[in-house]
């Protein structure tokens, strides 16, 4: 039975994947012609209506003013970076050397889980996160090709992905859900509603529509996301995020004319590699099995793609 659950779990954290993957193609489509700005402003913007409902039917009661507001001023802050950064780099690097290196976020967690949440980190667990470190460096090769700004937004926006999911991990258990989503989708909306005057430029109806539909599969990929981790073990689940560099390798070619090199599929390999490490370490016995893996996802922290807790608190009718 169990294996069969975990089989479930694994198909659904897949197809999650692809929807994530698919979103992120199709930001990298608008980023030809649209700025990050303008592209997080108006995904976040469509995407105020869920939260609108989220907010609703929550019923766990209590104020809307954070406990803990500077801790949940680094998730907004770090919210708003990493899909301003992402979303840049997704538009000017090949497909398969972002993934590359946004793959390093669960290592950056590892590292500043020491001085922000206390936690040791042993031998073994350095050793991975010296390895996936190597590897990223090997996809940014400074030896060889000369570095972009793309390559560095990836990198700053693996470091304040691993800042919005320490922040959560520091205070989540405080704060109401509802609390962590509704300031960074706001802040979204007023930092880049704000630069909105200096890059807008004036969009069809076809481009609303991509914007819609980027709202969709984030929150198609959060909703499969979670029956994942609901069927299946989170040591079963996580590792299928590194199957986006097979989406990456795909999309890249039919539509975008890129084709990964040996050092970006080297480098993605180690990464991968290191990465599997750590979440199996995390999710061995004596460790929290759910927790680590969850929130270790960089995906989470897109701003059309709604935390995992507040989407069951939404399906279950707020009884969770």
């Amino acid at each position: 039975m169990k294996a069969n659950h975990n089989l479930r779990g694994a198909f659904l954290s897949l197809m999650s994947m692809g929807l994530y993957s698919t979103h992120d193609a199709i930001v990298k489509v608008l980023g030809v012609t649209f700025t990050p700005m303008q592209i997080v402003f108006f995904s976040a913007l469509i995407s105020f209506p869920l939260l609108v409902v989220v907010l609703l039917r929550d019923q766990s009661g209590g104020s809307l003013r954070p406990k803990n507001p500077g801790w949940v001023a680094v998730r907004t802050l770090s919210f708003v970076a990493t899909a301003v950064l992402a979303f840049y780099a997704f538009a000017t690097l090949p497909f398969a050397q972002t993934y590359a290196i946004l793959f390093a976020t669960p290592l950056l967690v590892t590292v500043l889980s020491i001085p922000i949440l206390g936690e040791k980190v042993r031998a073994r667990r350095w050793t991975a996160v010296i390895v996936g470190l190597v590897g990223v460096m090997i996809v940014l090769r400074p030896t060889g090709a000369p570095l972009a700004l793309g390559h560095l937004a990836a990198l700053v926006s693996a470091l304040a992905g691993a800042l919005a999911v320490l922040s959560v991990r520091k205070v989540g258990d405080s704060e109401r859900p509802v609390v962590l989503l509704l300031y960074p989708i706001l802040a979204n909306i007023a930092i880049m509603g704000a630069t909105l005057p200096l890059v807008y430029r004036p969009m069809s109806g076809l481009d609303l529509g991509l914007m819609a539909i980027i709202a969709v599969l984030g929150l198609g990929g959060t909703l499969l996301s979670i029956l994942a981790y609901r069927s299946a073990d989170a040591g079963v689940v996580a590792p299928m995020q590194y199957s986006q560099i097979l989406w990456a390798i795909l999309y890249g070619a039919l539509f975008f004319n890129e084709w990964p090199d040996k050092q970006t599929l080297i480098g993605a390999t180690v990464v991968i590699a290191s990465g599997l490490y750590i979440l199996m370490r995390e999710a061995s016995p004596g460790r929290s099995a759910t927790r680590p893996a969850t929130d270790a996802s960089p995906r989470n922290d897109l701003p059309t793609q709604p935390r995992p807790r507040l989407i069951q608190r939404l399906l279950s009718g707020g009884d969770e």
